[in-house]
This record gives structure tokens, sequence and C-alpha cells, in this order.
């Protein structure tokens, strides 16, 4: 363990007294060389000062506070970003590059909806587990991607890994339209529909009835979980939930992506994603919406005011966005629900987590982390095999499904 407990103003003389030294004398004859030296030395002390953080874990209840310090020792451990890409935006535009894709063969099974539409669910059946030989009883993960994410996200196919190697299977659930297969009907998906998320988890239920469930979601993914929560409350099968870079109020998440450079690295992007998606199926949606109007769209929200508000059947876009925010059904929420997100996520600004409403009841946890940006979390030199969502996913899980009873009647 590294100790920091050093003056800091002691320190930050003598460097600087170091530095300017060096400079005129030179290091081994090099006064470039003792600069980058010293610049190494002012940047470490600042990484380990400012940077690596403990996260801050808050919980409406001590017995699931208490669980999770005991079961998952992620929670109280030092987040040590990647140092050369700490900050927020670096980490959310690397985190797809530099994070590796580890190989998974799914089994494809479409369920078909009562309007008529399918869902694709990717099944990853975990045949060869040690821990769980029996397919009946073997426990199920449950994954949500984001927005515009499939089964081949490589946060995706991490959990997948993660969930192998405890022996568990996966189902990823692939919102309609944007896994390859064909729309049927005009109806896509949005953060505030949770019928289709009903329809798979009620199937995922009658398929496997001795095994026991669980869900994790990320970003959008995560939104609906929560949404679908706070609605059914007690009346699901789910064990457990865990839910990353979630926007909770889908309001403050969009103004802050309209900020000029969010706006230009994200906002834009995923606005053609989303255009993208609705061109792939223009033959069956253009009979129902003005889908050049719909490509015209610069921003999430301008494409939501002119295709998803309209498609889900609300009066204005405002009423969408309402009813799309998670943070207004917490309290609501019944099962234990574990949320991570990074206080310098600009898709999910700080000041709109829901800190008070998850004090308000004992089945809420969340850890707030410094730095991780969106579906960020790198971690180590070279983060590509594990990041720290992986590893709170991987700790959660096990404990859910191995020690799942601790969780019952978390009021109490």
């Amino acid at each position: 363990m590294i100790s920091l407990d050093f003056n800091f103003h002691v320190l930050t003389r003598d460097l600087s007294l170091y530095l300017e030294n060096q400079v005129k004398v030179g290091l081994f004859g090099s006064g470039i060389l003792s600069l980058v030296l010293g610049f190494s030395a002012a940047y470490a002390y600042y990484y380990l000062i400012s940077v690596a953080k403990k996260p801050q874990l808050i919980s409406g209840g001590k017995k699931f506070y208490q669980f999770l310090r005991d079961q998952c020792p992620v929670v109280s451990e030092i987040y040590y970003p990647t140092f050369w890409c700490w900050e927020s935006r670096i980490q959310t535009v690397l985190r797809p590059f530099v994070t590796a894709k580890p190989g998974v063969s799914y089994r494809n099974e479409l369920i078909r909806a009562e309007d008529g539409g399918q869902i694709s669910l990717d099944w990853f059946d975990n045949d060869d587990s040690a821990s769980h030989p029996n397919a009946a009883t073997r426990p199920t993960v449950l994954l949500l991607p984001g927005l515009t994410g499939t089964s081949r996200e490589s946060y995706i196919l991490h959990m997948v890994q993660q969930s192998r190697d405890l022996g568990y299977r996966c189902a990823v659930f692939n919102n309609r339209g944007v896994s390859g297969e064909t729309l049927l009907t005009p109806r896509t998906y949005c953060a505030a529909n949770t019928e289709d998320l009903e329809a798979v988890i009620e199937h995922i239920q009658r398929t496997n009835k001795d095994a026991p469930l669980m869900a994790a979601g990320v970003s959008m993914g995560g939104m609906m979980l929560a949404n679908y929560l706070g609605r059914k409350g007690r009346e699901t099968c789910l064990k457990g939930v865990v839910v990353f870079s979630a926007g909770w109020d889908v309001f403050e998440c969009t103004a802050s992506l309209e900020k000029p450079l969010d706006r230009f690295l994200f906002n834009s992007y995923l606005t053609s994603c989303l255009q993208a998606g609705v061109d792939r199926h223009k033959s069956v949606l253009e009979k129902s919406y003005d889908i050049d109007h719909v490509m015209k769209a610069k921003t999430l929200r301008e494409f939501d005011e002119r295709f998803t508000s309209i498609m889900f059947g609300y009066p204005t876009n405002d009423d969408y966005y309402h009813d799309a925010s998670p943070i207004h059904r917490l309290k609501s929420v019944q099962v234990p629900m574990l949320c991570l997100n990074a206080a310098d996520d600009v898709f999910s600004p700080s000041h709109a987590i829901p800190v008070e409403a998850v004090k308000q009841n004992p089945n809420l946890a969340l850890l707030i982390t410094c730095h991780g940006g969106h579906i960020g979390f790198l971690e180590g030199l070279w983060p590509r095999q594990s990041t720290y969502m992986d590893r709170v996913f991987k700790q959660f899980a096990k404990a859910v499904i191995e020690q799942g009873g601790d969780l019952n009647d978390l009021s109490s």
C-alpha cells in the first residue's frame, strides 16, 4: 500500500526547487532528462492524490450496504484509472478500441412479440460449466446493451466472459432491429417502454424455471431495467440487478450532451447511428413516419422529437423524457439493485445522479467513482482484458447468485 500521509506543501516546495535547480545544472548532463523525470514525479503525485480514489458507496439500508462491503471487495478498493487516459471523454472514446473482444459463440433465438414483431435473444449456454453442469438449474444472467448496442459490444462480451468463468449462462436482449434481424412491425424501442423486456424475462423464466435469474444493464439498457423494476415492484423473478452508466434524468443527460464539445464527440455520432437503423428498416417504417424529416435530425433531442416520442404515443417529447427517466421510479424498486456511475460521465452528469432517492430505498445502492467516463472504467497500464466495471459485475453477480439469501427483506 502506498502511503500518502506526507505534507503536500513540503513536497510541492521541494519538487519546485528540484525542477528549478535541475533545469539549470542538468541531471547526468541533461536538463531535459531531469525535467522529464521531475514532471513524471509531479504527475505521479497528482495522480495518486487527485485521480486514484475510493468510490463512494451509498445505500438506503444498512443490510444491503454491509452485504456489498462483505461480498464485493471492489466497492471498498481504490479505483486506479489507467494513468494515461483517466479523463472522462478519453475513457469513453477509447474503451471500444483498447478493450479486447473475447470470442463468444451465441445461439440466437427469435421471440415473437404480441404486436407481431420479433425480439432477438442471443444465448451463451455455457454447457461446459463445471460448477453448474445441470442446465436446468444453471444460473442465468440477462444482459441489456446500450442505446445502439448489441451482443457484440466489447462490454457485453466481457460480462459474458465473466459469467462463463463463474459457470453461469447468459442471454443478451437485443432491442428490435439492431442486431440484423428483420423489423416486422413499424416499432423499434425506447428507454421508457419495457414491454419487450417483460416478454423476454417471462420467456427466460418459462424456459429455465428452476434456474435463478439476475440482470445487468448498460447505459440505456440500465435505464430500461430500472424502469422495469420500478413498474413491477415485487412482481418479478429477478434476484438482483446491476446497472452501469445509466442516465437517471433524461432532461439533464440530453442537456449535457448538447454542450458544444460533447455534441461534437457523442451526440451527433449517436444520432447518426440511430438514423442508420431507421434507414435500414425504411421500407417498414416509412408507412408510419416521416423518414425524410427524421433523417434531417442533428441531435438526439431532434431525433426523439421526430421519431421516438411519436412512435410510442407521447403528446410531447417532454412527456417521453419524463417517462423515460428512471429517477421517478426508484422509490418503487423492490429488488436489490446496484448502480455504478462515474462522477465525470458527460452522459449522466453528477448533479443528476439520484443520491437522495437511493438513500430512501433499502433495496438500492449507488457506487460512484470520481473517474471512469461513460462505460469506460479503464484500469491498468494497458486495459485490454478487464475493467473496473467488469470486476463490479463479476463480484456482484456471484454474490447475488450464491449469497442471495442474505438479500431477503432488505428493509429489516
